[in-house]
């Protein structure tokens, strides 16, 4: 394949766009003939036909509407970029990109992000959520500009970044009101026997969750394993068992959710980091996160 023509690709695009060559010429004020012709050398330099001719008609085949895709992105940042050069350097909007692993409950995320869209100048916050090496890869290659996460970045990714403590905190156990009733009393040795719904093999807490019931002597029973934190706490508030949360969501949580607590433990530590490129955070939004973190939700003492 030969060297992707911008001019060729924008053609296509515009032909996609309308429905037909007629519209995108009367568009792009350029002759029908004229569009025809770029479109047919376009497929030839991909080595591969966009459209399907039905007659007179043109439909996007399965390859054209993997391009039209990859178009779209192209041609829609390269509008939000002429925008954001017309616009004065105080009128363009801060914007943060942000990865968070789906590890980290999304109450705590809204508690660590919300900091960010309250600052004065305004925030554009773009989230994505998915696996950690996922997010990393991203990360080094600048779409994000951090990652925040319930552990620091892993000795074996190949990704050159600065780990930033945010605060850690102990776990809080809930469940439904009968069963918060049904094993509340005697808490933690209570748990044993207890139907239990335990974090994903990738959340950092799950094995210190385990050696600690080991350690106490408690074997609760593993009625479910959840990657999603939402999904978990959807099981718990409907009575299937008993789950753990951070200590800095759990006044949300009793406010958002029909559950009670049974008790809390200080000696299993849940721990939440910002991940960046940077040694020293310098983004707005970012130091806002952390300060806040740090200072309110909590508290002083954590380190970089």
């Amino acid at each position: 394949m030969g060297a992707l023509n911008y001019k060729h690709l924008h053609y296509f695009w515009m032909v996609a766009k309308t429905g037909s060559i007629g519209r995108a010429s009367a568009r792009l004020h350029v002759t029908a003939q004229t569009i025809s012709g770029q479109l047919t050398l376009f497929e030839q330099i991909l080595g591969q036909p966009l459209f399907d001719r039905v007659g007179r008609r043109l439909q996007l085949n399965d390859m054209g509407r993997m391009v039209l895709r990859y178009a779209d992105d192209i041609f829609t940042l390269g509008g939000e970029l002429e925008e954001a050069m017309q616009r004065g350097p105080a009128e363009r909007p801060l914007q943060l990109r942000v990865g968070v692993t789906d590890a980290v409950p999304k109450s705590m995320a809204y508690l660590l992000l919300e900091p960010a869209v309250r600052l004065p100048q305004g925030l554009r916050i773009i989230c994505r959520e998915g696996k950690p090496r996922q997010l990393l890869a991203e990360l080094a290659t600048h779409q994000l500009d951090i990652v925040i996460g319930d552990s620091p970045l892993p000795a074996n990714v190949e990704v050159r970044g600065f780990n930033h403590l945010l605060g850690e905190c102990g776990l809080v156990f809930f469940a439904a009101p009968a069963l918060a009733r049904q094993y509340r009393k005697g808490f933690p040795h209570s748990l044993d026997g207890a139907p239990f719904l335990l974090p994903g093999e990738e959340a950092a807490v799950r094995p210190r969750l385990l050696r600690w019931f080991d350690r106490i002597g408690v074997k609760p029973v593993i009625v479910g394993e959840f990657d999603d934190s939402a999904l978990l706490k959807a099981f718990g508030e409907a009575g299937t068992g008993i789950f753990s949360a951070p200590q800095a969501v759990a006044a949300r949580l009793k406010k958002q959710l029909a559950v009670q607590t049974l008790g809390s433990t200080g000696e299993v530590v849940e721990q939440f980091y910002a991940v960046s490129m940077e040694r020293r955070l310098t983004h707005p939004a970012v130091v806002a996160i952390r300060t806040a973190a740090r200072d309110t939700l909590f508290g002083a003492g954590a380190q970089s």
